[in-house]
């Protein structure tokens, strides 16, 4: 599709915090008719690569989708404590890609320490699917990427750090469904759990051709 040329529609932006992993933008944004007016943003980015100045889509973090490589019909998940909601979230172990790593190498390292757990990346299927989406674009520049593979091994606690309450559990539909009906859970993984449902255990990433 062709994109129309655009207005510019802020005139400056500006970093108001100093945090080490995370930061507060000020924008002075402009309306359509040209009206300036307030917008913050977050972003894990410095100011020079903030996305509205580089247009790039680099990835910041990945969420994994991790079958049970002995049981194909269960899919890794965990239940951690968010200090936002001061309550436990289901997810699919996630975290942030580290300088240097790419996709894949970040989720082999975060599935071994949210879990204790090995990961196997799957390279198969359309790479479109795991290509960086933008994650609630109306308050941060951050891009995510899912990456696909069996996890096995033992699960364990001990690379946890002292911040992180996180419990292991392998789901089968049957569960996924119920925490889809009954539980707090991320949109991401809400998402890819949907997709976990209609998989087929002979080929558990079926949906991804």
């Amino acid at each position: 599709m062709e994109n129309k040329e655009e207005k510019k529609k802020f005139t400056d932006v500006r970093k108001v915090t100093d945090n080490p992993f995370f930061n507060l933008y000020e924008m002075d944004a402009l309306t359509n008719s040209g009206k300036p007016f307030g917008y913050y943003f977050g972003s894990r980015n410095d100011e020079d690569h903030i996305k509205l100045k580089t247009k790039a889509m680099n990835v910041e973090g990945i969420v994994i989708y991790p079958v049970v490589k002995e049981e194909p019909d269960k899919i890794v998940m965990i239940r951690q404590y968010r200090y936002p909601l001061d309550a436990c979230l289901y997810e699919l172990p996630a975290g942030l890609v580290d300088g240097g790593e790419t996709p894949a190498q970040a989720a082999i390292r975060e599935m071994k320490e949210e879990t204790g757990l090995d990961f196997e990346v799957y390279e198969g299927g359309n790479p479109a699917f795991r290509r960086p989406f933008f994650m609630g674009a109306g308050f941060t520049d951050e891009c995510s990427a899912a990456v696909f593979g069996y996890a096995h091994g033992k699960i364990s606690d001990r690379y946890l750090e002292d911040s992180e309450s996180i419990q292991v559990l392998f789901a089968d539909k049957k569960e996924a469904l119920r925490i889809l009906q009954e539980e707090r859970v991320s949109l991401r993984c809400a998402y890819l759990l949907m997709q976990f449902l209609r998989s087929e255990a002979g080929e558990p990433f079926g949906f991804l051709m």
